[in-house]
């Protein structure tokens, strides 16, 4: 019969000792990700807010005069909407956002394709988006009114520029991080260049398409809210405005907190579509 040597076995146990070490003993193995979806987790946040607004109110630790209680704008939201001045506002606001959002994501994407596969693009595209990330939207609204007029068109121009800048930055810089094996591989097997910008490179932009939409939808609200307040005659901004004038904090609040929602479900909307678009991937949200 074979003998083990004793100096092997020493050699043998010393091998094993730091794995036998990175096991706990006596418990289970601790997950180290964020843990389970908790249901309805978007709303803690709001609510806690809510509940901390409600409190404040109800004890007198928050001014009426500097900000009404919840129950004070619910019941003006009321009233707004009795009279219908809050749906007609809203209504145009959204016309606003939307047809914003869909011309600055559109433009956005095409500029990030051409700039992002093409290198003679990219010197062409890259400099003038860089100069508009570094301008603030209100340090342009002045040369756009002299360029355009203080009608619609100038709202949908600030809420276009000014959508497309996340989404360009966003989809560029995923769409350049894509390996250079795929890049390699489509070469090889001789792929055409619109199967290269179907099957690799819009698919693996598509996670910076979908960070820069969210960043989008929150900036598209922004905006609105600057814009609405120039010359403006509907929406959510102009009923705010009028607040102002007449010292109805009231409404401003009401104004205020539609804006709030609407960014809100807005990025719920594009995080629920990412997950059914990129279900392919697994990441610590999954």
């Amino acid at each position: 019969m074979a003998t083990i040597d004793a100096g092997a076995l020493r050699k043998l146990r010393a091998s094993t000792a730091p794995v036998e070490a990175l096991a706990p003993r006596g418990r289970s193995r601790r997950k180290l990700g964020p843990g389970k979806p908790i249901p309805f987790g978007f709303a803690l946040g709001p609510a806690l807010l809510i509940g901390t607004w409600v409190v404040g109110s109800a004890i007198g630790a928050i001014d009426p005069e500097t900000l009404p209680a919840p129950w004070t704008v619910a019941q003006t939201a009321g009233e707004l909407i009795a009279d219908g001045r809050l749906q007609s506002n809203l209504l145009t606001s959204l016309q606003r956002a939307v047809i914003g959002l869909v011309l600055g994501v559109t433009i956005g994407v095409v500029l990030a394709l051409i700039a992002g596969l093409s290198r003679i693009g990219e010197a062409v595209v890259d400099g003038p988006v860089q100069i508009k990330r570094a301008i603030p939207t209100l340090a342009l609204i002045p040369l756009f009114i002299v360029w355009f007029g203080i009608g619609e068109q100038m709202k949908l121009i600030v809420i276009t520029t000014s959508v497309l800048i996340p989404i360009y930055i966003n989809t560029h810089a995923y769409l350049r991080s894509v390996d250079a094996r795929y890049v390699e591989l489509a070469e090889t097997v001789g792929l055409s260049r619109w199967g290269f910008l179907r099957r690799i490179a819009l698919p693996g932009s598509l996670p910076g398409f979908f960070l820069g939409l969210r960043l989008a939808v929150t900036i598209s609200w922004l905006a609105l809210v600057v814009v609405e307040q120039v010359n403006a005659t509907s929406g959510i901004g102009y009923l705010m405005t009028q607040a102002r004038t007449y010292g109805q904090i009231d409404v401003i609040v009401v104004g205020l907190v539609i804006y709030g929602l609407l960014g809100l479900f807005g990025d719920l909307a594009v995080r629920a579509t990412e997950r059914k678009a990129l279900a392919w991937r697994q990441t610590l949200g999954d």
